[in-house]
């Protein structure tokens, strides 16, 4: 056997209780597949009699993968991550099942077509995931406090009427609640920046109006290495702040994958759209032209779609230009 015909390529589909592995030779021809319980020790006394042999390692990126690629990483086995909305379907078959999968992440690290994703350092991930939880936070609190805000234009509260029982019982609930989770975003937020250092980085993405420290940070761990992204409007589009159509010939065919990208960058691009409208004029300017033109939600991803275009150009080395973006 030559070098090359010895590498084997394993997938491996990743559940919450098992993981179903499959290795597949140099050829494409199935070695053996097996599913084991989803435990590193299990996983790796699998792969042991074929340890020296293994090109790759592909796993698809699941709530739960911290355990299974850092685990593999630190013992030198080649494990990649794969970005879920780039996993092309196979097409002709007509059932499929986990072995099936796991054949095809195999089959895509032999082919050297894996899609692998962004892969963020293991000390980095406490603090992101902080930072994510407070973004859910600060949605929740935002949700509680439009309704109450409904509920007393509803009840005509803001207009002197009087609130009944059950009304006011709907308020008190509301307003306790989101006076919790304020509490909660600024327990977050304090745990932050008491950890964070003013590296260049952060220093460059602050300059991003609506970045602060908090949101600087956050864009920071979901976004990676910038140069990864091929322009302004592909990251963009990872940030989910871009419309997802799909035409042909000049018409609108339908929409594609609007799920695609990263949900967490959503969310603070649009929480960075409210803040910069709130302390730049000319921002708040030009969203008043858009709000007039087109609903408001239309008019606020459009705001952040503009923020993140300017991060993109920003952490690629430019200034960030007012004039470029808002005229």
């Amino acid at each position: 056997m030559t070098g090359a015909e010895e590498r084997l390529y394993v997938g491996a589909d990743l559940h919450g209780n098992n993981v179903v592995l499959s290795v597949l030779d140099a050829a494409g021809a199935k070695v053996w597949e097996r599913r084991v319980k989803a435990r590193l020790d299990t996983v790796l006394r699998a792969l042991d009699p074929i340890r020296d042999r293994v090109a790759a390692v592909g796993v698809e990126s699941t709530y739960n993968w911290y355990w299974l690629v850092d685990g593999l990483l630190e013992r030198e086995l080649p494990a990649m991550l794969a970005n879920p909305s780039r996993l092309n379907p196979y097409k002709g078959l007509k059932a499929t099942d986990d072995f099936a999968d796991a054949r095809w992440l195999a089959e895509l690290t032999r082919l050297g077509a894996f899609p692998a994703s962004y892969i963020c350092p293991e000390p980095l991930r406490g603090m992101r995931d902080l930072l994510r939880r407070r973004l859910l936070l600060v949605e929740m609190r935002t949700g509680l406090l439009n309704s109450l805000g409904a509920l007393r234009a509803r009840h005509g509260l803001d207009q002197g009427m009087e609130a009944g029982r059950w009304t006011k019982a709907q308020a008190e609930i509301m307003t306790d609640q989101a006076d919790r989770l304020g509490e909660a975003i600024l327990k977050a937020e304090k745990l932050v920046l008491e950890a964070v250092r003013p590296t260049p980085d952060l220093r460059r993405i602050m300059t991003v109006p609506g970045l602060g420290q908090v949101l600087g940070m956050t864009v920071l761990l979901e976004s990676g290495d910038f140069t990864r992204f091929a322009g302004a409007g592909h990251y963009a589009s990872y940030a989910r702040t871009v419309k997802s159509t799909r035409t042909s010939n000049g018409k609108v065919k339908g929409s594609n994958n609007a799920r695609n990208g990263n949900p967490h960058l959503a969310r603070a691009f649009a929480e960075a759209a409210h803040h910069a409208s709130r302390h730049y004029p000319r921002i708040a300017k030009w969203f008043a032209g858009k709000a007039r033109r087109r609903p408001k939600p239309v008019a606020w991803k459009a705001l952040a779609s503009k923020l993140a275009k300017g991060t993109w150009h920003v952490m690629n080395g430019e200034d960030f230009s007012m004039e470029r973006l808002f005229g």
